[in-house]
């Protein structure tokens, strides 16, 4: 089971932090990523991170200004977010993947997801 947590209202260039914590003992054999959908869009992908935490990729609107950690001895994935753009604005998915591939993008590719927690970046 995934909890996210985090969310919240923020100005334009602003930061915020998002948490998610992951009940059970194998949290460090999955892959976990974030996901975030906007009204009316698609699920897009944010950000990924590999099992031992050395390896992050990010999409390509987000790139540079967010940054995916995670804790293995806490069960917790984090994403911080900086520079935020009205854009930013949607429901943030944290979400657990047992696959090998590189495919970190594939929403497909999860195998759990948390509760959502929504942003909204004002102008």
């Amino acid at each position: 089971q995934l909890q996210a947590s985090g969310g919240g209202l923020v100005q334009a260039g602003g930061s915020l932090g998002l948490s998610c914590a992951a009940s059970g003992r194998s949290f460090s054999f999955y892959v976990m990523g974030w996901f975030r959908q906007a009204p009316g869009k698609e699920c897009e992908f944010v950000a990924a991170i590999n099992r031992w935490g050395d390896s992050t990729h990010y999409g390509d609107s987000v790139s540079g200004r967010l940054t995916i950690t995670r804790d293995n001895a806490k069960n917790t994935v984090y994403l911080q977010m900086s520079s935020l753009k009205p854009e930013d604005t949607a429901v943030y998915y944290c979400a657990a993947g047992s696959f090998y591939s590189s495919t970190y993008y594939d929403i497909r590719r999860y195998d759990y997801w948390g509760q959502g927690t929504q942003v909204t970046v004002s102008s």
